[in-house]
């Protein structure tokens, strides 16, 4: 990610099956989320995605600048207008740590959770307005790879 938001890459030519890449800003670690992402997005998803594992400070400072909310949350996603590459997901460690905590999982579980909702923010869809339509898909891709629960789920407990 850049200094000022989201970066810009674009791989050349026509989108590839989905492509992750980890990118962590700090010590928490990922081991296998890439591959478990690949795995559990839908087939249709093309071209390649970058999911940032930064502070709960930078993240609050995006959320501030991009959406006028001066607190942290746990994901972000920033859609890419180049071909190729649908965009960033910017998790941020330390809510995704204390959320694992208080839902009695691991880090590494809260950090697909917090991925495949990022995911199919960039793919489009739109918990907040779309008649339920993200929380089926997210249920459906979950389930597909081993999730108990989702993060729209978990919102309307």
């Amino acid at each position: 990610m850049g200094a000022d938001g989201p970066s810009k890459r674009m791989p050349a030519g026509r989108p590839a099956p989905l492509s992750v890449e980890v990118v962590n800003a700090g010590r928490l670690r990922a081991p296998g989320l890439a591959a478990w992402l690949q795995a559990t997005a839908p087939r249709s998803a093309r071209g390649a995605v970058v999911v940032a594992l930064v502070s709960d400070v930078r993240v609050q400072k995006l959320n501030a600048r991009y959406r006028a909310k001066n607190t942290p949350t746990d994901v972000l996603s920033f859609a890419a207008e180049e071909p190729g590459f649908l965009g960033e997901v910017v998790i941020a460690s330390g809510v995704a740590r204390r959320q694992a905590r208080l839902g009695g999982h691991s880090v590494q579980v809260e950090l697909r959770v917090l991925a495949l909702h990022g995911l199919l923010h960039l793919l489009g869809y739109d918990h907040e307005h779309d008649d339920g339509r993200m929380a089926r898909v997210e249920r459906r891709l979950r389930r597909k790879g081993g999730l108990r629960e989702g993060l729209i789920e978990r919102g309307r407990k």
